[in-house]
Formats: structure tokens, sequence, C-alpha cells
């Protein structure tokens, strides 16, 4: 399928989502929900992907919301942003949660409002120093969406996420990493390439066992310890009758380098 506010490319098991409205600064608009939902559909689906990574096009990462999209003119009728979260972000973020592989997150800009918690949601986020971070909603009297009430204070605690979210301030790259907010600020011409590179590297490691690092490290923030005990030894149950744990041992023991399958 082609895509107008998107590119999409699937390559050596790594599929690259860019967001691709960088006149918008790639804010989401109905069309852009359309066609991500389309593209991670096909992720889900292929027997190829085993990385995905996500960045956007152009000066920004992800404005979030498209405001234009959904203009309130004085003496119209409210409109009603649950339904489109209902719809459109809720559903997205459950995905990047919910895939069963590495996804890694490369902000080349800023990230504010929805744009900022879609980078959050993600496993591991890599950003430009030049990149920040903005808690945009409490501008316009909203309230953080896409996650961010619940991501956010398990990042940095409830504290700064409170006046991150009151107050709008914007975070740069450097501090967000210094913060815990993402996993690292690299310089500005070296992202792209570093992000790819780790992506490529993830899709070659024993990803089904990756799947389930992911599974058990989000199912924690709400686990008792011995809930998060019995899930792990339920997850190892999993991992230890896979393809590539029987490959990785082997390896090992012949001291050769591991061909992992994902399986």
């Amino acid at each position: 399928m082609s895509y107008e506010t998107i590119e999409f490319e699937i390559t050596d098991g790594v599929a690259v989502l860019t967001l691709n409205r960088p006149d918008s600064l790639n804010s989401f608009n109905t069309q852009m929900h359309g066609e991500v939902k389309d593209a991670l559909k096909a992720v889900k689906k292929s027997d190829e992907v085993r990385c995905l990574l996500i960045t956007g096009n152009g000066r920004g990462f992800c404005a979030g919301q498209d405001l234009s999209d959904r203009n309130v003119a004085p003496g119209s009728e409210a409109p009603n942003l649950g339904e489109s979260i209902e719809k459109n972000y809720n559903p997205l973020i459950r995905t990047i949660n919910g895939l069963e592989m590495p996804v890694i997150c490369a902000v080349n800009g800023v990230a504010a409002g929805a744009g900022a918690n879609i980078a959050f949601a993600c496993d591991i986020v890599l950003a430009a120093k030049s990149a920040s971070f903005i808690q945009a909603f409490c501008k316009i009297g909203l309230v953080p969406d896409s996650g961010g009430t619940y991501t956010l204070p398990r990042l940095v605690g409830s504290a700064r996420a409170m006046a991150l979210s009151m107050l709008g301030d914007k975070i740069k790259a450097e501090q967000a990493e210094q913060w815990g907010m993402i996993w690292k600020a690299v310089d500005d011409e070296a992202l792209k390439d570093e992000a790819l590179a780790m992506a490529k590297q993830l899709a070659t490691q024993p990803t089904k066992g990756l799947a389930l690092i992911k599974r058990a490290i989000n199912a924690s923030w709400n686990n008792s310890f011995d809930e998060q005990l019995d899930l792990e030894r339920d997850l190892q149950t999993l991992a230890g009758r896979t393809d590539d744990y029987r490959e990785g041992v082997a390896a090992f023991m012949e001291k050769r380098q591991p061909n992992f399958t994902g399986k």
C-alpha cells in the first residue's frame, strides 16, 4: 500500500515507520492515524519483522494532534475528544505496548503532547540532542493522554510528572536522559544511523525472548512481588522451549556466534 503521511519499509527484519507530515511537525490528522494503523497491522502480520523503528521526517518527531483537524469555532458544538482517543490514540499505544518485538523510537526533534507520550510508549527511546519533550496539553486546557499520566510518573516520579504536566515545560534530550525519560541522547547527525544499527542488531537477537522480557517488565508495574516471581517462572518456562534458547546454549558450548531465528 502507498502512503501519503508516513513512510514505511521493511529491510533485514526491521520495519521502519517514519511520520511524514514535516510541514505540520508530523502532527496527527485522520489520514495519518489510518495509515499508521495500517502499517502496524502489517508489522503484526509479518513473519519477517523482528524489530520496529519509529521516527519522523523534518525538524520535529511529532507535535501530537493536528489542532486544525478538530478546530473549534466560536459557538460551535464541542468535539468529543474522548471518542478520538478511544478510536485512535488508545489503540495505537496498546499496539506499540503489545507488539511481540522490540520497538525503538528515534526522536529527531520536538515531541509534544501525544507525540511525547507515543515515544515514551516505545521500549527504547533515542533522541537527537536538539530534540525536546513537552507535555503541551495544559497549554490548551487538556489532560495528558496516550498513556502520559501512566507512563510519565513511572519514568520520572510523581513530583516531576505533575510539574511537567501542569507547567508544560520543555525538557531537552540530554536532561530527559539524565531523568530516565529516555535511554540515550545522541548527536543529531548520528541519530538515524545509531537507531537503525540498534534495530538491526536487535532483529538478529532471540526476539521471542526479548518479547517475553518486554511482557515481564510491563507487567511489573501492576504486579505484587509474589505475582512477578510467578510471572517470571511462567515466562521462563516459555523461553526455555524456544528454538532460540537451544541455539543460544549450543552456540555457547561450541564457542561460535549464535544464529537466532526469533522462534
